[in-house]
Parts: C-alpha cells; sequence; structure tokens
C-alpha cells in the first residue's frame, strides 16, 4: 500500500504538478533525505539510544526473572504431578497458568512502555529534522523533498497539495445522491 501511495504521489506531483509550476515559478526541485542515517548521528540520538538501551536492561531482567520463577513453578509440578492429589494438581495447574497470563500480560505491557519511551525519546529528534528539513526546502527552494527511508514526502509546498482537486473530481464523476449503486 505505501509503495502504491508513494507511485501515485509521485506520478501526481512529476505529470500534473510540474507543468505548472515550471510555467509559473521556473524549475521544480525535488530532493530527497534518509531519515535513518540522519538519525543515526543527529545530536542526541546517541544519548537516546543509550537511555532507552538503560530501561530495556531494566525490562529485560524484570522478564528474565518472571520467566525463571515460572519455569521452576512448571518444572517442580511436572516432577511432581504423577505423586500429586487431583485437587493439588488442579490447584498447580490453576497457579501455573494464571502465572503465565500475568507473565504474558507483563510482556506486552513493557512492549507497550518500551515503544511509547522510544517515541518519547526520539521525538525531539524527529521535531527538530523535521524543522530542518522544511528550512532547507523553503532556503533551497525545494518544492518537495522525500524521505527515501519511509518513502514519503516529509516537506513539499503546500501550493502542490492535489487533495481538494482530487476530492472535487471525485465527487463530480460519484453517482448522483440517491441514484442506485454499483
Amino acid at each position: 500500500m505505501r509503495g502504491i501511495t508513494f507511485a501515485i504521489t509521485s506520478g501526481l506531483l512529476a505529470l500534473g504538478a510540474t507543468n505548472d509550476l515550471e510555467a509559473q515559478e521556473g524549475t521544480f526541485r525535488f530532493g530527497y533525505v534518509d531519515s535513518q542515517a540522519i538519525l543515526q548521528d543527529a545530536p542526541g540520538a546517541l544519548e537516546a539510544q543509550q537511555e532507552f538501551d538503560r530501561q530495556m536492561e531494566t525490562f529485560s531482567q524484570e522478564i528474565e526473572q518472571m520467566g525463571a520463577r515460572l519455569d521452576s513453578l512448571i518444572n517442580a509440578y511436572e516432577q511432581q504431578q504423577s505423586t500429586l492429589l487431583p485437587n493439588v494438581r488442579q490447584g498447580r495447574e490453576t497457579e501455573i497458568t494464571q502465572l503465565q497470563q500475568n507473565y504474558q500480560q507483563r510482556v506486552d505491557q513493557m512492549g507497550s512502555e518500551a515503544e511509547m519511551s522510544r517515541q518519547a525519546l526520539i521525538e525531539p529528534i524527529f521535531n527538530e529534522m523535521a524543522q530542518v528539513i522544511e528550512a532547507i526546502r523553503e532556503e533551497g527552494g525545494y518544492h518537495v523533498i522525500m524521505d527515501v527511508a519511509s518513502q514519503a514526502i516529509v516537506a513539499a509546498n503546500a501550493d502542490l497539495d492535489l487533495t481538494q482537486e482530487v476530492l472535487r473530481l471525485m465527487q463530480e464523476a460519484a453517482p448522483a445522491a440517491g441514484g442506485s449503486s454499483p
């Protein structure tokens, strides 16, 4: 889907917008960046990654401890299972199941917390990168700047926005309200 969007956007820009812009402003200027390369070397990126790694170490230790406890409980149950009374066996199975559920919930929760933490740590870097890209676009007279890492437009001259034109043409082509639909 991303590739289709990229192709359509590129095609619209290349076919529709360039002729009008060349006539109005001269040459159509197009640039690109690699946000992944920028993020690797951006000021503050190393510190953000180190902080994230430190947080992940804490999460990893907690998960390891929970996993070891779960494994220990399962191993003990398996060794004793044949000698346990049915009601005791049922109680242990319930305990193991509950611990497995708690373990999985905690793993899921930590995954969400990790993603939120990563976003919070890199958001200032992304914001600065976006500001710098927009400044380069304006100062350099670029009409569009693409990101090769995400295959997306990261900065564009608002005059190139064809959204309303596309919607208008689609609405004109749509069958009248209340008519039969295909």
